[in-house]
C-alpha cells in the first residue's frame, strides 16, 4: 500500500497548484508517480475527488471535504516529524506583506514585543492592498482583510473585522447626517475599490439595504479612506479598528450606528504547511496570540 501521508500531500499539492504536473514537481517525483498517489487517495477515500479534463481540473463534492481533512493529517504529521525543530530558537528573515491600514493600527504597535520574544527573528514588511502572490513575489506571510478565500488558499484565520460607517464631523455639520440608508445615496461617499465599491450592504435592526452610493473619490488604497474621511472629503466605511481611536478622540463621528456593514475576516497567509520555517511560525502564532486578545477582533 501507499504511503497514505504522501498521498495526502500529493492531493493538496495538486488542489493548491492546479495540476498533477506542478505537483509531483514540487515534492520531487514523477508525474506518473503522482498519478498513482492520486488513484490511491481517491481509492482510500472510495469516491472521486477530483474531476479532471485535459485542460481543467475541480474539487468535487468529497474532494472539498477530503481537502481539509488531508491539510489537517499533513499538518499532525508534520508536528510530529518537527518537534525537535520546533524546540529551536527562530532565527533569520521573514518576509510580511499586509495593507498599510493595518501595519501602522495593529501590527507596528506590537513588533516590539516580538521583537523581546523572537529576537533574532528580523521582519522585512511590505505594504500592499493586493492580494500578493507568496511564490512569485517571495511572501512568508501576507495578512489580509476578505470576505471569502479561495478554497485552495493556505490560511488562518486571526480573527473577525466588524466596520462602521464615519465622517468627519465638519462634513456633516454641512451636509447633515443621514437619517436610514437610502439617504446615503444623496450624501458625499468615498469607496474603496476593492470591497464592492459602491455598492454598499448594511444590516439594521429589522431589515438590510443595499445603497448605491457617489462621491467624487474612490480609491483601492485602504489608508486612504481613512485619509478622505479626516479630511471631510466625505462619508466612508472603515473597519472598527482604524476607526475607533479617531472616534474615541472626536475626530470622527459614527454615521447611522444602528446600521452594520458586513464582518470580514482576518487572514494569515502563506505558502505550504510543509516544513514551516520556526521564523514563520512563530510570527503567526504571535500574531493570532494578540489578535485573539484584541477587543477590536473576535473569533466568531
Amino acid at each position: 500500500m501507499l504511503d497514505r501521508i504522501i498521498a495526502a500531500r500529493v492531493f493538496v499539492e495538486t488542489v493548491e497548484r492546479g495540476n498533477a504536473t506542478a505537483a509531483a514537481e514540487a515534492l520531487g517525483m514523477s508525474r506518473a508517480m503522482a498519478s498513482r498517489y492520486l488513484t490511491a487517495m481517491e481509492n482510500w477515500a472510495g469516491t472521486r475527488l477530483l474531476h479532471r479534463s485535459t485542460r481543467h481540473m475541480s474539487l468535487s463534492s468529497a474532494g472539498e471535504h477530503a481537502l481539509a481533512r488531508c491539510r489537517r493529517l499533513i499538518e499532525i504529521a508534520d508536528s510530529i516529524a518537527g518537534q525537535s525543530a520546533d524546540a529551536a530558537e527562530p532565527s533569520g528573515t521573514i518576509r510580511v506583506a499586509m495593507p498599510g491600514m493595518l501595519a501602522e493600527t495593529v501590527f507596528l504597535p506590537l513588533i516590539r514585543d516580538f521583537a523581546e520574544r523572537s529576537p533574532k527573528v528580523s521582519i522585512d514588511l511590505r505594504i500592499t492592498d493586493r492580494l500578493v502572490d507568496l511564490v512569485q513575489d517571495r511572501i512568508d506571510i501576507s495578512f489580509r482583510i476578505t470576505g471569502a478565500l479561495d478554497r485552495a488558499v493556505i490560511a488562518r484565520k486571526l480573527g473577525s473585522v466588524s466596520s462602521v460607517l464615519c465622517a468627519a464631523p465638519e462634513l456633516l455639520s454641512r451636509t447633515g447626517a443621514p437619517a436610514d440608508p437610502e439617504a446615503l445615496a444623496h450624501l458625499p461617499c468615498v469607496t474603496y475599490a476593492r470591497f464592492g465599491g459602491a455598492t454598499w450592504m448594511l444590516t439594521g435592526p429589522d431589515r438590510s439595504a443595499k445603497v448605491e452610493v457617489a462621491g467624487q473619490l474612490q480609491t483601492d488604497e485602504a489608508y486612504l479612506l481613512l485619509r478622505a474621511a479626516l479630511e471631510g472629503i466625505g462619508i466612508v466605511m472603515l473597519p472598527t479598528f482604524a476607526a475607533a481611536p479617531h472616534i474615541a478622540k472626536g475626530r470622527l463621528v459614527r454615521v447611522l450606528p444602528d446600521w452594520a456593514p458586513a464582518h470580514l475576516s482576518l487572514y494569515a497567509l502563506y505558502s505550504s504547511r510543509r516544513n514551516l520555517p520556526a521564523a514563520t511560525r512563530a510570527f503567526i502564532d504571535f500574531a493570532a496570540e494578540k489578535i485573539h486578545g484584541d477587543p477590536a477582533f473576535s473569533l466568531g
